[in-house]
């Protein structure tokens, strides 16, 4: 009997030995493993009956080992290439049709993950099954998949299409945002206008259903966003208070790419800065010792810290700068041009770690590092030479227009100002190809090489000239071709700059108002936009964009208000609805005051003052010491240029709300601000000025009658100003002398803002204004924004004003001296005196 129990014990031992655990039972041992070892130990033991279930776990279980580390600690390279992890990859290829939907893509993602090449047996083969399947693919399983063909590229790929269909057609029963969020990021490359219109519909519908902890969920959003270059502001404004509410949980990483998602959707949240400013600091201590946290936190924090705590940055990177790669010296470089920095030893040391990986660089890479060490004003005539040789044999094998627009970019930065014939022939190559963005890079470009180069040969300037016309020519037929407003729209966005103003404004705003009954509350402020940068009056496209904004206002986000506004402003156009559509703006923004960026506040108030219109509740929000401490603190983290632009905008606002608005009782308080701007050399007259100062000395009687460079109260410039008596006679200042061709230093008495001299009884006072073609409309002679406040407010001062048009004083009627001399008596004395 004892024989045979033992007997039955051996038998069960030896079938034991040959499968030693259930199915069951190994997945649990392989989830209670402490490290990859302790697996690739079970694997061993096991591989002959592995399941396919456990082979998903296995690869699941490596995964989340590598989810746990470091980014120093990860090991991914070794376990790739451990004997067991590739016999694992054997194992799952002989299981893959036993597979369950779930188990096939997670093991693709997890293979994936651990950077298995694309063409490895496993990958294709986890990809072809998938594909057999798609249709039946959950949403949450179809979003995995897509993921992993992202990975690999495959966004323009027939399967990646077929996923789109996918989406497309059952999009009303979606209800897992997460998953939506990884579909949308995933075939953003190939859906319309009208489905990208649908997606962001549904996103917004699930979003209130979010975990306000799930940030990556919010992070694809912006990614889709970015994607589809759509600002779409309810979305990005709800995704902010996302990744507020969670900032004491954001690492690094995740900080640094939510600021270059906001970059590139040109959104902008004080609050997200400050509180990201706090987070950052606290990781300093913890990224000493290791490169690539210190590069990336440098990147991240260095733009938008305090300038001590910037300087700790610049000091602590300086001593590491000999360890960074290629890749980190880059990072580092832009980093610094975002800083404006002026730290020639540690620009030097980034330089230089460039120069040794020049020939590893993309064709990009290269136009980013001309850029930036355009920027940073760094000569380096060895650097340069290379850069140049580097780039030329680029492209003479360039042959695609985007290739060919970035090395032609970086090739014109360069110190060396000569259009080189590799350069016109691969423009010309290539022009039948480009889109706008390529053409009016090209034009970009060129007209650098013109203005740099002052002794161009007539050869070199026919060229260029021959060159122009090409573009001219390829802008003209590609404008001709769009068939709808959002066709157009693809087309005019990269427009900027000479190119539109001079070439292509009147085919833009004529293609622009072809669709004027396209435009709708989804496109109006992108098209407004547009319109500020054009500095062409078109009543047809403006009516019609205020005529939207009254009657669409709720589609309107706060945040374009401003940009609704702008053209407007500075256009000086009243349309016929001009009250309702003013009211309508102020409507819309009053709930959001409270959240919207200060420097967004002070220029809509400015563009609202230069239309006359003064809204007492907003103006009293932005007057007010709180306001003014949150402005001064972003003020603080912008590059210098902005902040003294915003800082002469928040001058201009107090200076017309002083003047026109004197009920509102508030106070003038620019003093000090001016006079540190102004206490200096004004600057250089033109030719106009010069001539019209020379007249008005012999026609007022010497140089004692005529003041140039003159200071308004409340500091506005004048060009040249006099007095004249009850008897119309000119009235001398006291003893000063200009030299012709120079503005007048200024002196101040204290209070100047308030202070006027007393003039005698019945004199006046005249301010002689001559407006060059900034001041004008360029399709019409119709006075611009800022020129009519001026006028306005010299005119409240007590000044008589006379303006002297570009176009008058040019004029065939006015080609002689006794014409121009009889000109400026008319508006002086009047048409009386000779």
């Amino acid at each position: 009997m004892f024989r045979r129990l033992r007997g039955i014990s051996l038998l069960s031992w030896r079938a034991f030995q040959l499968r030693p655990f259930s199915c069951e039972s190994l997945v649990i041992r392989m989830q209670n493993c402490a490290d990859e070892e302790q697996v690739f130990d079970l694997i061993e033991r096991n591989m002959a009956t592995l399941s396919e279930q456990q082979v998903g776990c296995a690869f699941k279980v490596l995964w989340q080992f590598q989810k746990q580390k470091t980014n120093l600690e990860k090991n991914v390279e070794y376990v790739r290439n451990h004997p067991q992890f590739l016999t694992l990859c054997d194992v799952a290829t002989n299981h893959i049709q036993a597979m369950s939907d779930d188990t096939l893509v997670n093991v693709l993602y997890s293979v994936k993950q651990f950077a298995v090449e694309s063409h490895h047996p496993l990958v294709e083969a986890l990809v072809t099954e998938s594909w057999k399947r798609l249709e039946r693919f959950d949403t949450n399983v179809l979003s995995v998949f897509s993921n992993c063909l992202a990975d690999q590229h495959l966004y323009f790929s027939p399967l990646m299409g077929k996923i789109a269909d996918i989406v497309n057609r059952n999009l009303e029963t979606i209800q897992d945002l997460r998953a939506l969020s990884v579909l949308m990021v995933s075939i953003s490359s190939l859906i319309s206008h009208c489905f990208q219109e649908r997606l962001v519909n549904k996103t917004e519908l699930l979003f209130d259903a979010v975990d306000s902890s799930k940030v990556n969920t919010a992070r694809r959003i912006l990614l889709f966003l970015r994607n589809v270059k759509c600002s779409y502001y309810p979305l990005i404004e709800r995704c902010n208070k996302v990744f507020v509410s969670n900032m004491s949980h954001l690492d690094l990483e995740s900080i640094s790419r939510i600021f270059s998602l906001y970059q590139s959707l040109q959104f902008h949240s004080f609050e997200f800065i400050d509180l990201a400013r706090r987070r950052l600091a606290e990781m300093i201590p913890g990224s000493a010792g290791h490169p690539a946290s210190l590069v990336r936190l440098f990147a991240t924090l260095g733009p938008v810290a305090a300038p001590e705590m910037r300087k700790q940055l610049k000091s602590t990177l300086l001593l590491m700068s000999e360890e960074l790669t290629r890749q980190q010296a880059l990072t580092v470089l832009g980093a610094l041009e975002d800083m404006e920095s002026r730290n020639a030893h540690l620009i030097k040391k980034i330089a230089s770690v460039l120069y040794k990986h020049l020939d590893d660089y993309k064709s990009i890479e290269l136009l980013k590092i001309t850029q930036a060490l355009n920027c940073l004003h760094f000569q380096n005539k060895e650097l340069f030479v290379k850069l140049r040789e580097l780039i030329l044999s680029r492209l003479e094998a360039s042959v695609t227009p985007s290739e060919t627009s970035v090395l032609v970019s970086a090739l014109s930065m360069l110190p060396s100002p000569h259009l080189s014939g590799t350069a016109v022939s691969r423009i010309e190559a290539v022009l039948p190809q480009c889109d706008f963005k390529e053409l009016s890079d090209f034009v970009v470009s060129l007209m650098r090489w013109i203005q740099n180069d002052h002794a161009c040969l007539a050869s070199t300037t026919r060229k260029q000239l021959n060159l122009l016309q090409k573009l001219d020519h390829w802008g003209h037929h590609r404008l001709q071709q769009s068939s709808s407003l959002v066709l157009l729209w693809e087309e005019l966005k990269p427009l900027k700059g000479q190119w539109l103003q001079e070439s292509l404004v009147e085919e833009s705003v004529a293609a622009l108002q072809r669709f004027v009954h396209e435009i709708d509350g989804t496109n109006v402020a992108k098209i407004a936009s547009f319109l500020s940068k054009t500095n062409y009056l078109s009543p047809p496209l403006l009516d019609r964009i205020a005529s939207v904004v009254v009657q669409q206002i709720e589609k309107i986000h706060p945040f374009s208000i401003h940009a609704v506004i702008l053209p407007f402003s500075i256009l000086n156009y009243d349309p016929p609805q001009r009250d309702e559509f003013l009211g309508a703006c102020i409507q819309r923004l009053n709930s959001y005051v409270g959240t919207l960026d200060p420097v967004t506040l002070v220029f809509l108030g400015f563009s609202l003052a230069t239309l006359e219109y003064f809204p007492e509740d907003l103006l009293k929000k932005i007057f007010n010491i709180e306001f003014l401490a949150r402005l001064d603190s972003q003020l603080e983290i912008l590059p210098s240029t902005l902040s003294t632009r915003v800082q002469f905008r928040l001058m201009e606002l107090n200076r017309a709300v002083c003047l026109e608005c004197p009920e509102f009782q508030i106070p003038w308080f620019h003093d000090r601000f001016c006079q540190g701007q102004y206490n200096k050399d004004i600057g250089v007259m033109n030719g106009a000025q010069q001539q019209i100062y020379k007249m008005l000395t012999e026609v007022l009687g010497g140089l004692r009658c005529v003041k140039a460079s003159a200071l308004s109260a409340y500091y506005h410039t004048v060009d040249f100003e006099c007095i004249l008596d009850k008897r119309k006679k000119p009235l001398p200042y006291g003893s000063h002398s200009v030299t012709p061709g120079k503005s007048s230093r200024i002196y101040w008495e204290s209070n100047t803002s308030r202070i006027e001299s007393r003039l005698p009884p019945e004199s006046e006072r005249i301010a002689l204004d001559f407006l060059d073609v900034r001041a004008f409309c360029s399709n019409i002679p119709h006075l611009k924004g800022k020129s009519a406040m001026k006028k306005r407010h010299l005119e409240i001062l007590g000044y008589r004003v006379i303006q002297v048009p570009y176009f008058e004083w040019n004029s065939m009627a006015l080609s002689t001296k006794e014409a121009r001399m009889d000109y400026l008596r008319e508006h002086i004395f009047g048409a009386d005196k000779s």
